[in-house]
């Protein structure tokens, strides 16, 4: 028993060296690190998610709550006061219907035209054979620093004839340079030239090899694309804007516009004596506001989520590897 408790003494009065102790630090600290890494990464990943959906959620809310709740500063997490004049007034006018007839016109064609010309534009410049490959990239990265102003792509639209059209909306901007270079990357890393050679061995030319190989291959590089030309043609109005001069043929998004500012219009417009009259139409105008932005959003938010899965493997696409 003696023996036992002098062992133990010697244990605990033996020095410990100093790699010893160095490694016992390390190993404190690889175990504390892991929890406090992990425990900041999902308060910051939780604070970033919380500042992207709240303001979404604030919006649905506060698109069926009394604006006069709104102004107390009363609707946080649930709607006060829940009427659905807003959505009735939007609906009950036709321009709504013309416009969201037009926006989804627009956006099929014009992501059709968009996509087919930089896929097809893309893989030619990814062929180290294309005589000029190097000057033709360069005309288009030009265009990404250079451009010759609003006048003159109205000039160019107009002598075009194509003002008042669905083309003047559609193909102006139908190529991003950007997404030209992605694709061009893409096909670059993606597709073997000897891929390329023993297709032609079976006796496939060009435009085969492009068509039933190449494009099969490509499947996450179009759905990123689709998914970026939809959501640019949705919420594109500038070019509408500029370019058209018939109400009937105006996008979504211009004619969502056009009724904010005659909401804005009617509830400023009002005498100062009439309270009444400017609080109803201050009211309208509010309602108005934020069931425009819901009704905007909707298609996307329900379209977006069944293509995320391509979206998030066609995200480092192009990317150095």
């Amino acid at each position: 028993m003696t023996t036992e408790i002098k062992k133990r003494a010697n244990k605990v009065t033996e020095p410990v060296s100093p790699g010893t102790r160095d490694r016992r630090r390390r190993r404190l600290r690889d175990k504390l690190s892991d929890p406090v890494f992990n425990t900041l990464a999902i308060t910051v990943l939780l604070v970033a998610i919380a500042a992207v959906v709240y303001p979404l959620y604030f919006v649905v809310i506060a698109s069926i709550s009394d604006p006069n709740q709104i102004y107390e500063g009363n609707v946080w997490f649930f709607p006060r006061g829940i009427t659905f004049e807003g959505y009735e007034r939007i609906f009950a006018d036709v321009r709504i219907w013309q416009g969201l007839g037009n926006t989804f016109l627009y956006t099929i064609v014009g992501t059709v035209i968009s996509v087919t010309a930089i896929l097809f534009a893309a893989y030619a410049l990814s062929r180290k054979d294309l005589p000029g490959r190097k000057f033709l990239m360069l005309i288009f990265i030009i265009t990404m620093f250079f451009d010759g102003g609003l006048i003159t792509k109205y000039l160019v639209v107009r002598d075009l004839g194509m003002l008042d059209t669905m083309w003047a909306v559609v193909l102006p901007g139908a190529i991003g340079v950007w997404n030209l270079i992605i694709a061009r990357s893409f096909f670059e890393q993606s597709v073997p030239e000897e891929l390329r050679e023993a297709a032609q061995l079976d006796g496939a030319n060009d435009f085969t090899f492009f068509l039933k190989i190449v494009l099969p291959l490509s499947k996450s590089l179009i759905m990123l694309m689709i998914m970026i030309h939809v959501v640019a043609n949705w919420n594109s109005f500038f070019d509408a804007l500029i370019f058209l001069n018939d109400d009937s043929k105006y996008p979504l998004q211009l004619v969502l516009r056009n009724i904010l500012i005659q909401s804005d219009i009617s509830s400023t417009g009002t005498t100062g004596g009439d309270v009444a009259s400017y609080a109803a139409a201050q009211r309208i105008a509010e309602l108005t506001k934020y069931a425009m932005i819901v009704v905007s959003s909707v298609p996307l938010m329900i379209a977006l989520p069944f293509m995320q899965k391509h979206f998030t493997k066609g995200a480092l696409i192009g990317a150095v590897k």
